[in-house]
């Protein structure tokens, strides 16, 4: 049963396995992060760690049984009770409801442990399998964005109290994520 787990040091080999094995994957829908993201992800990884602890971004990966990761959902950009969602899922997890399914859990953990009350996203018209995932998990279209040159859609989430409690959907069990203040 795949687990949400709040990002750590100890995810890094991981994580950057996950992100070189679906490059071309994701680059087919997705901006690609480029090269200079794979040459020094280590400094990133600690960087992006420093951010989360200062309360500036939450990262979240979906992980297997055996550590390896399948998917990643990020809160970037925290001020003012908002932030900004991203989400990727790894090619040979895709099509089984797990980013649906991940995209809820973090939207309880906005609420119950972020104590956050809007989420935006945004994504290209083209991709049809996220912005499937944003109806799903209660986002409303809000208007028409560029994004890296390609038309795409602004999504916004009003997050309510009930959202603490995730639906029943596809098994992701969300380890304790509690701040550290």
């Amino acid at each position: 049963m795949p687990l949400l787990q709040l990002l750590r040091l100890d995810h890094a080999p991981a994580l950057l396995r996950f992100e070189r094995e679906n490059r071309d994957y994701f680059a087919a829908s997705i901006p690609d992060r480029g090269d200079d993201y794979f040459a020094h992800f280590d400094a990133r990884h600690h960087e992006l760690l420093a951010e989360q602890a200062a309360g500036l971004h939450f990262f979240h990966l979906v992980v297997d049984t055996d550590g390896a990761v399948l998917g990643r959902v990020n809160l970037v950009d925290v001020r003012d009770g908002s932030a900004a969602l991203g989400y990727r899922i790894a090619e040979r997890a895709a099509g089984r409801g797990l980013a649906t399914t991940a995209v809820r859990e973090v939207c309880a953990l906005a609420v119950a442990e972020y104590g956050l009350s809007t989420l935006r996203a945004a994504t290209t018209l083209d991709n049809t399998g996220s912005r499937t995932v944003l109806a799903r998990t209660g986002f409303q279209s809000v208007g028409e964005i560029r994004l890296s040159g390609r038309p795409g859609l602004r999504f916004v989430r009003e997050l309510r109290d009930t959202d603490r409690e995730v639906p029943e959907g596809p098994d992701v069990v969300r380890e304790s994520v509690r701040r550290r203040d």
